[in-house]
């Protein structure tokens, strides 16, 4: 079972593995004009206003293997309050074992205790296994809520 530790992203495990995600990313991504990379700024993943995890595959480790964080952006037009997930990713050796999965709810409960309502999150077609695990774990369509370049898809999950 994979172990989840909050940090901050200027740590050096989550610098490492959001260079990994970017890599992963740019070296794969579909579009013309490649992928677009940015870092995400410190201060929106401090609670409450946000969170970010790493994942270990073993308790304790300080081996991390993936990576997730939250982070609070303008309410739902119904008046949602509104967290975003950002830079899901696992890296190849644990990918299939369920444990996109169990970062994902771990995410959406830190979301919760911060006052959530929804989660939402943009995602690339070329995902097939993200947009997949999205929908499996309840997330809906929704129209464009940013405009993010790198992203085709965006989702939408009440946390109720």
């Amino acid at each position: 079972m994979p172990e989840f530790t909050a940090v901050s992203v200027t740590d050096a495990g989550s610098i490492s593995l959001l260079t990994q995600y970017f890599s992963d990313r740019a070296s794969t991504f579909p579009a013309a004009g490649g992928y677009r990379t940015t870092f995400p700024t410190p201060e929106q993943f401090v609670p409450p206003r946000g969170q970010f995890l790493l994942v270990s595959a073993e308790p304790g480790s300080r081996t991390f293997v993936g990576c997730g964080g939250i982070r609070r952006i303008d309410d739902g037009p119904d008046g949602a309050v509104r967290y975003e997930a950002k830079h899901l990713w696992l890296q190849p050796q644990v990918r299939g074992q369920g444990w996109g999965k169990l970062l994902l709810a771990e995410l959406e409960a830190r979301a919760r205790e911060f006052g959530a309502t929804e989660l939402v999150l943009d995602t690339n077609a070329s995902l097939e296994a993200a947009g997949a695990l999205y929908q499996r774990s309840g997330y809906e369509d929704v129209p464009p809520y940013n405009d993010n370049p790198n992203a085709t898809n965006w989702y939408r999950k009440a946390l109720v």
